[in-house]
């Protein structure tokens, strides 16, 4: 939807349409429930102040969640200090399921992505678990959508071999963890990431 910049209730309905999302998206992020709100509330301050940058005509929800990314890197770049997860509080916000072997599945995909190129991380995690459509990735991404297809098919493909060799490393978190753990360690590969322009 094109936004007359000067139709600051238009670009407020559409931005707050895209809370939900924008709370989904920086939580995978952050691995974190109120690190996540806390990405998500300050990406839409950002996004509020900066919404006469905004282009008309261009894909707002690419826009919002490349703020927030840039947003997420940049602070993990200025943290020279990352606290170690808490065990009790990772738990204690996981949510029931009924399955219970679906903490052990999520696990082994978990250690599983251990083992992919951080672009293929990446690329799967904003398409798998954000949400994102492939040319919104490629945006946030700065890259050809071909480029983003490529990283999401191969990083599937590594998976499925990984899973088929029964390759999975093994680590101390316990399955029931895997949740507020799966992109602790996506967060700490990305720190070396180039970031879009």
């Amino acid at each position: 939807m094109a936004f007359d910049h000067t139709d600051s209730d238009a670009f407020s309905r559409e931005l707050t349409a895209l809370i939900p999302r924008m709370r989904a998206f920086a939580r995978t992020m952050c691995g974190d429930r109120t690190a996540g709100d806390d990405l998500a509330q300050e990406g839409l301050l950002k996004a509020w102040t900066a919404r006469a940058s905004y282009q008309p005509g261009t894909n707002l929800r690419a826009w919002v969640f490349t703020i927030m990314r840039n947003q997420f890197y940049s602070e993990k770049r200025r943290s020279w200090r990352s606290l170690p997860l808490d065990q009790e509080m990772a738990e204690q916000t996981l949510v029931a399921t009924s399955d219970p072997t679906a903490a052990i599945e999520l696990d082994e995909l978990r250690r599983a992505m251990l083992l992919l190129p951080e672009e293929q991380r990446e690329a799967l995690i904003l398409v798998g678990a954000g949400g994102c459509s492939y040319e919104e990735v490629a945006e946030m991404c700065d890259c050809a959508v071909g480029t983003i297809k490529s990283r999401v098919s191969r990083a599937r493909d590594r998976l499925a071999l990984i899973f088929a060799e029964a390759s999975i490393p093994t680590d101390d978190i316990r399955p029931s963890s895997a949740m507020a753990n799966i992109l602790s360690q996506y967060e700490r590969a990305g720190r070396v990431m180039t970031l879009a322009a």
